[in-house]
């Protein structure tokens, strides 16, 4: 008896945390944007600058932006997931400028959970056991 309320309570305390992992994870953000564009998920013309990047002079900027996906990462792996969701919150993206006439998303900044991460070859992703999600905020602009 006395092993099996030791074996419930040894349950209960990695169910617990395991059920909330939220890791907060980097990745290659050039990588999957160019698999985003290889395999037709983004519009080749529309290109994703990470803040300090370099891209042609601005013609006109249309405003600073805000998306935040999320997706399904059971039975998938952290990169697979991240960048999935990557590519999601960057098609928002491209939806915003191509209504606005714009052919450009610049100084991209993630912002997970309003914390805003700065790198000019990586991403931010929140991974978590059922759900793992990004958020960026860039300038929508025409190049």
């Amino acid at each position: 008896m006395k092993k099996m309320i030791m074996g419930l309570i040894c349950l209960v305390a990695f169910s617990n945390s395991a059920i909330a992992r939220n890791d907060l994870l980097t990745y290659q953000f050039s990588a999957a944007v160019e698999y985003g564009y290889q395999e037709g998920i983004l519009d080749p013309s529309i290109k994703y600058y990470l803040a300090g990047q370099d891209h042609e002079k601005v013609k006109q900027s249309h405003g600073v932006f805000k998306s935040n996906k999320k997706t399904n990462s059971v039975g998938k792996d952290d990169k697979k997931a991240c960048d999935w969701v990557l590519l999601s919150t960057l098609k928002s993206f491209q939806e915003r400028a191509k209504s606005l006439g714009a052919n450009a998303v610049i100084n991209i900044k993630s912002n997970y959970k309003n914390r805003e991460f700065v790198s000019n070859e990586v991403y931010q992703c929140g991974a978590g056991n059922i759900l793992t999600g990004v958020a960026l905020k860039g300038e929508v602009v025409a190049l």
